[in-house]
């Protein structure tokens, strides 16, 4: 009885502190800057590739891509933040995919920006309103870490109400906002993949699943495990590296980006390289 005492105790301690630790969090974001924070990338390079565009920055309506990868970054991170790990998958795959990939980053409150540019993407020829080809055609890959990572799943449903395929979604420690499912991946999504740790106060979705198995692929949930061997992450803020450790530790793990990133790959590789290849 004790033990189940305690037990309740500690789930009910949770959400408190969880509550907590965002709101440290959204306290000393603006410390970032000024404290032993990463360095923006926007003060370093004036580099306006699609990876760094600003989600309101472009107005016009390019030539239709082959696919669209849509990044998006944890916490009060900006888009263009190339110290964390979403940015440099981004920088990455626009290094090498430029000619078939429109890429780029959004912070996790710009879903809706998120959305109108894959809608002017698909729908370049007729401002922004895709036809129902352009939408069957579409091969659009999202991905992101902790609130970004359930900005990702918000988007591939936002996308699943407006008929548009999602081939996969990658998500590292995902933390839901409110009124946010980020573990059951919709049925427009054919393959799915979580990356997660279970320790400290900020603990990502643990499980994701499949809303119609006979559509959706899960990859797996793929649990990682910093006790034994933590990750320096010293570009970080001071406040993010005490109050949030395991968190950040997955959110600058190279090995897990790196698996993060050889998946978009492969799927741009199977789905997206053949397809031009046969045109």
């Amino acid at each position: 009885m004790i033990l189940s005492f305690l037990i309740r105790g500690q789930r009910k301690l949770v959400l408190p502190l969880r509550a907590l630790a965002f709101g440290l969090l959204l306290l000393f974001s603006d410390l970032s800057a000024h404290a032993d924070g990463p360095t923006s990338n926007a003060a370093r390079s004036t580099d306006s590739s699609p990876a760094l565009a600003s989600p309101e920055a472009a107005n016009t309506n390019p030539t239709p891509p082959h696919a669209i990868v849509l990044g998006f970054l944890g916490g009060f991170v900006r888009h263009d933040d190339a110290v964390h790990s979403t940015v440099q998958v981004a920088h990455d795959l626009q290094k090498d995919y430029s000619s078939i990939a429109w890429v780029e980053t959004f912070e996790n409150r710009r879903i809706d920006d998120a959305h109108d540019r894959i809608l002017r993407l698909l729908g370049a020829d007729h401002h922004g309103k895709p036809t129902t080809d352009e939408k069957n055609a579409a091969r659009i890959i999202l991905y992101g870490h902790s609130w970004g990572a359930s900005a990702a799943i918000s988007l591939a449903r936002t996308l699943q109400r407006d008929g548009i395929p999602v081939l996969l979604t990658v998500q590292v420690d995902s933390i839901a906002k409110s009124g946010q499912n980020d573990a059951l991946i919709p049925a427009n999504v054919e393959r799915a993949a979580n990356f997660y740790q279970t320790q400290g106060v900020l603990r990502g979705q643990p499980q994701i699943r499949a809303a119609d198995a006979d559509r959706t692929k899960i990859l797996g949930n793929f649990r990682v495990d910093y006790s034994a061997n933590p990750i320096s992450c010293p570009t970080y803020p001071w406040f993010s590296r005490i109050f949030m450790r395991s968190h950040i530790e997955i959110e600058c793990d190279p090995g897990v980006w790196h698996k993060v990133e050889d998946l978009i790959r492969g799927q741009l590789a199977t789905s997206v390289v053949a397809q031009t290849g046969a045109q």
